[in-house]
């Protein structure tokens, strides 16, 4: 964060060469440092569950995001919109988190809420989601908070019964409706997203004309929308 200014300060002392060659030196050596020092505090906030607490089988994350409707978005500006809310690793944490998080139904704009395995960034391009997809249900408004807080149990609760593949679940506060997602890795096996639907229609209690629709990854990126040239449920 310094190293303008200490470049300045051996600029002003007269031996230019001699101090540049410092100064690089120590960039170098400051780098080093931040960068142990950076590594280091990753592995001591490894998160773990509390004594006595209840452990899930995976880590998870919460993330936020939010962008003016209507702006043209890139993967790289969603990256740096899209904002790491904290990572739990037992039911009490989950709790303690999701507690003081405002309900979907309470959140106005283009506003989602992302939760993810820890270590799997809600991105299409992630490398465990790149080759996946997602089942996508439009919602009325009005069912947004009942139908994420059924989904992220259910999927903290391994309810979905189908290995490693979920990978996270996202859901979208939008003007006329609210969408939500479950993303799973692998879009080509049939009876794991067979079984996702399934669960899915179950642990959500959804009405049997609700249309549920798949959209790969790939045809995200190629349309650059989650949710275009997808159905409208009834």
């Amino acid at each position: 964060m310094n190293n303008k200014f200490d470049a300045l300060k051996d600029d002003d002392s007269g031996d230019h060469d001699q101090n540049e060659e410092n100064s690089t030196q120590k960039d170098g050596e400051k780098e080093k440092m931040e960068r142990d020092r950076s590594q280091s505090s990753s592995k001591r906030k490894a998160v773990v569950p509390g004594p006595a607490e209840h452990p899930l089988q995976y880590n998870y994350t919460f993330w936020y995001s939010r962008r003016t409707p209507g702006r043209p978005t890139s993967s790289q500006s969603y990256e740096q919109n899209i904002k790491q809310i904290g990572t739990f690793a037992s039911v009490e944490q989950f709790w303690r988190f999701y507690s003081h998080m405002v309900r979907p139904g309470d959140l106005t704009g283009h506003s989602d809420f992302h939760l993810f395995k820890e270590g799997i960034k809600p991105m299409w391009e992630d490398d465990a989601n790149k080759n996946g997809g997602k089942w996508i249900i439009r919602l009325r408004k009005g069912l947004a908070s009942r139908c994420w807080e059924n989904l992220i149990l259910a999927m903290l609760g391994e309810q979905f019964m189908v290995g490693e593949e979920i990978c996270g679940a996202v859901v979208s506060v939008r003007f006329q409706e609210d969408i939500i997602s479950i993303w799973n890795k692998t879009a080509s096996d049939q009876a794991t997203t067979a079984r996702i639907r399934d669960t899915l229609r179950r642990v959500l209690n959804l009405p049997p004309n609700t249309i549920m629709e798949y959209k790969t990854h790939t045809d995200s990126i190629k349309d650059n929308s989650s949710f275009r040239n997808t159905k409208i449920t009834l």
